[in-house]
């Protein structure tokens, strides 16, 4: 299922997730400029190893991306669900967030392939937390989906919480599959940085106090 937008209003321009889906834009175009030697050892210096663990790499690991699908697939999400949550936690709090929440993502990454040697990159651990975040914020918000059926394509208006949680089942058990057959140490999707993403966003999006304007948003429609 592929989410094609959402009907939750927002009521502040998306600055911070505009200037996010920039920056990643910017370093694929310079990965591109690379010839394949110089672009293995870029993701490989800024992409977080898990046997070579270093605090810095998570940060720069997020604006990496493997290819043009990895890169407009992620920044797609993040475009769907990332105002909406920006909107309600104001600018600041939602860079904070979203930091945050990569951190995490990376960390639950590395907890389960400690001796891996393979570069982890992407900013789909990130988004993940977003889509947490937008998961208990906006749970009946209607997301516009498009849905495979056979050979055809057709759109439905589906709740979130469907679609998240759905998009949660499958990450979960897509990464204990993966490390039952030995996946991560043959590289391969982040499962649990998915996981350990969306969970954080669940929680951050609590611990860091939406912004007031939202608050008196959220009175009046009770």
């Amino acid at each position: 299922m592929i989410p094609l937008r959402d009907s939750q209003p927002s009521y502040s321009k998306p600055y911070v997730t505009m200037l996010l889906i920039a920056a990643n834009a910017l370093v694929f175009l310079h990965q591109l400029s690379l010839d394949s030697f110089s672009l293995n050892y870029f993701i490989a210096h800024y992409g977080v190893i898990p046997a070579r663990f270093q605090i810095s790499d998570v940060f720069t690991s997020m604006f990496l991306h493997g290819g043009w699908l990895h890169l407009i697939g992620n920044m797609w999400f993040l475009w769907i669900y990332g105002d909406n949550i920006e909107d309600t936690l104001g600018h600041g709090k939602y860079l904070l967030f979203y930091l945050l929440c990569g951190v995490a993502a990376a960390m639950a990454q590395v907890a389960v392939s400690l001796d891996s040697r393979v570069p982890n990159i992407g900013a789909s651990g990130a988004i993940a937390g977003v889509m947490g975040a937008y998961l208990v914020k906006f749970p009946r918000a209607r997301v516009l989906t498009l849905i495979p059926v056979f050979v055809f394509l057709t759109t439905y208006e589906l709740p979130a919480y469907v679609i998240l949680a759905y998009w949660f089942i499958i990450q979960f058990f897509s990464g204990v599959g993966s490390v039952a057959y030995s996946h991560l140490a043959h590289g391969g999707v982040a499962w649990f940085a998915h996981v350990g993403g969306f969970l954080a966003g669940i929680i951050l999006v609590y611990l860091l106090r939406p912004k007031e304007p939202y608050r008196r948003r959220s009175d009046l429609r009770w």
